[in-house]
């Protein structure tokens, strides 16, 4: 583990990869600026690179891309990044994934660097270190391991389109696609906090969107005649228990739609809202609840519903005594960070690679106050994050 402490990273370095990067426009579907930023770079650093065509799958795909990005050119689009670099001594590969897209608003981001070495936006857009944290800090992880001349295992990486957007560029690779990956360790940086502690479980993710059909009729003339579906969706939504449904599984309706007029009878309304669980059997029960609250109280108006959902995530554990938990445990003791170990209950690309039989880890990778444009992270981070990149790559206990 010597020769870990001995791998230099280059924070100034760092900083003006992250500045470069967050001034690229590279909203969910609209990666390609980004795409072709980061294949340049991977191939400088000796890497085989491949692009998919992950957009085109999506793209066929009913609700999944968002309104302002439906009529944005090709030229916009972009794939699933995936680059491989042969090793120089024999050992199990070694996959490290950071997403390429960011939220909004981010058209026309500026990073700003503070004499304390804070990074923020001008306050109008989010500043993009979600992810754009743990891009540069693979790359400069991947850098410093190369400079040192050291001998280190298959390093791969995918940097995957459309992350925000419930892992659609992941969720979009076939088998065939996912047969190329070779390793069966990976490690996301992906989360709030500094570096130094891991997530090993997130949740199951399911959207759900039931529509109460009732008749419609003249409010003030003949109400008698209507079915108000917008009292029955109310009254469907009173009966269910949100929040917390237990320890492991939360549910919630946020958003409910419904009438086209105030002198009419609602003839129909919709309910959309989410379940999150850490136990996949659970949150499909919860599903299963909703439905039939949605469907027994519509029918006890003389109306009717149908409950559409999707399954976004699957939930997934990594073991304490797997090798990713073994293995950045012992990095982190060796860079004096803490080494915890947590659960997130948000998802990302992690939950599709255990879906595909590889062991992971999200990384916290010191980004703050995500989704905001209070977003900011510090340059201290991400020095420690490629640090601890460079760790992973040439632990080979």
């Amino acid at each position: 583990m010597k020769e870990i402490n001995k791998v230099c990273v280059s924070e100034s370095r760092l900083v003006r990869e992250f500045i470069e990067l967050t001034a690229l426009d590279s909203p969910s579907f609209g990666e390609r600026k980004m795409a072709d930023c980061l294949a340049a770079k991977l191939r400088e650093l000796g890497f085989a690179v491949e692009e998919d065509r992950a957009w085109e799958k999506a793209l066929s795909e009913e609700g999944i891309v968002p309104e302002g990005q439906k009529e944005a050119g090709r030229s916009d689009r972009a794939g699933n990044l995936y680059g491989f670099l042969q090793g120089t001594i024999p050992g199990q590969p070694v996959l490290f994934s950071a997403h390429m897209d960011t939220v909004e608003p981010s058209k026309g981001k500026k990073a700003f660097l503070e004499p304390d070495g804070t990074i923020h936006s001008d306050g109008t857009t989010v500043l993009g270190a979600d992810d754009v944290a743990g891009l540069v800090e693979i790359l400069e992880g991947i850098r410093a391991v190369l400079e040192s001349g050291n001998p280190h295992r298959d390093i791969e990486v995918l940097f995957p389109i459309a992350e925000e957007l419930y892992t659609v560029g992941t969720s979009s690779m076939t088998e065939e696609e996912f047969g190329k990956i070779r390793a069966k360790e990976a490690y996301v940086p992906d989360m709030s906090g500094m570096p130094g502690t891991a997530a090993n479980r997130a949740p199951s993710l399911i959207s759900f969107r039931a529509t109460v059909t009732g008749r419609a009729s003249h409010a003030g003339f003949e109400p008698e005649k209507g079915i108000h579906a917008i009292q029955a969706a109310a009254e469907a939504v009173t009966k269910i228990k949100m929040g917390h449904i237990d320890e492991e599984t939360t549910c919630n309706i946020g958003v409910i739609q419904g009438g086209s007029g105030t002198n009419i009878v609602p003839e129909e309304c919709t309910a959309e809202g989410e379940i999150r669980s850490y136990v996949h059997e659970k949150a499909l029960a919860c599903l299963d609840r909703v439905t039939e609250i949605f469907r027994q109280t519509a029918e006890s108006f003389g109306a009717s519903a149908d409950v559409r959902y999707t399954v976004h995530l699957h939930a997934y554990e990594t073991g304490m005594e797997s090798v990713p938990v073994r293995r950045f445990r012992r990095v982190c003791r060796s860079l004096g960070l803490t080494g915890d170990i947590t659960s997130t209950f948000g998802g990302s690309d992690n939950n599709t690679f255990a879906e595909h039989g590889i062991e992971g880890l999200v990384l916290s990778c010191g980004m703050y106050q995500a989704h905001s444009v209070k977003e900011y992270t510090r340059t201290a981070d991400l020095a420690a994050g490629a640090k601890l990149i460079a760790g992973l790559i040439l632990d080979s206990e």
